[in-house]
């Protein structure tokens, strides 16, 4: 994904001038468990004031190009102003985002997307944690001169609202379900900022053995990219068991 992230910096650069800041990247890219059939790329954008509709119509473009070009779940992007950094506010403002989910949208009606797409972002809080913890600027100001440290209570309600439908959710999305219910209880019980794959491993380590191998199907598909076949009356089991686990 080098190729993509540069051009991605550069035509940044290009559109946004004076008025950015910095191109942050944090996700499973930074985590060491990248898996081009799994993963997104994930990206932070920083800049100094809020964007014209033109200066955004030209950035979607650019990313619409480029998601063509990135791993099977394409690039997710938020555009932040630094003011939304330091001081951390939450929910947390941006400007403009963009997810593979949102590509249908966008096609269909650009200028509705460019109108409609801002607002507050409760995820923003764990995307900030993971680029203070573990992140990387690909470009601009380093990250500890534009990011605050979360507030551990923000931190874990932007979790928490990922995993708060497991027992609903965890039948049609086991693999996804499973690991992140593991790396919120590492995150409750010991404080740790971990990726899915670590969460996994944590879980290995720390819960219950009857679990362990819904959770070692999980590794496997997280990390070969081939459906596991689950045992969905253990799944459900093991999400009742860690969310009263969290709570």
């Amino acid at each position: 994904m080098e190729k993509v992230l540069n051009e991605f910096v550069g035509r940044s650069k290009e559109i946004l001038g004076d008025n950015l800041v910095g191109i942050y990247i944090h996700g499973s890219a930074v985590m060491e468990c990248f898996n081009p059939k799994k993963s997104d790329l994930d990206l932070i954008i920083v800049v100094n004031e809020k964007m014209d509709d033109a200066s955004k119509r030209a950035f979607m473009d650019m990313v619409i190009e480029l998601n063509e070009s990135g791993p099977a779940k394409g690039i997710e992007m938020s555009i932040v102003t630094k003011d939304s950094c330091r001081p951390f506010k939450y929910p947390t403002p941006f400007e403009l985002h963009f997810s593979v989910m949102h590509l249908g949208w966008y096609r269909d009606n650009p200028e509705d997307y460019i109108q409609k797409m801002n607002g507050t972002d409760k995820d923003l809080a764990a995307h900030f944690t993971i680029i203070v913890k573990r992140g990387k600027c690909l470009y601009g100001r380093a990250i500890k001169e534009v990011f605050a440290e979360v507030p551990a209570e923000d931190y874990l309600d932007a979790i928490w609202d990922d995993i708060a439908e497991a027992k609903e959710d965890i039948e049609t999305n086991t693999m996804y379900i499973t690991l992140n219910l593991a790396r919120v209880l590492a995150y409750k019980k010991e404080g740790l900022v971990l990726s899915k794959k670590e969460g996994g491993e944590w879980g290995i380590k720390n819960l219950p053995q009857e679990y362990q191998p819904l959770i070692c199907d999980a590794l496997s598909e997280y990390s070969d990219g081939v459906d596991a076949d689950y045992d969905l009356r253990i799944a459900w089991d093991y999400a009742e068991y860690m969310l009263k686990a969290i709570m």
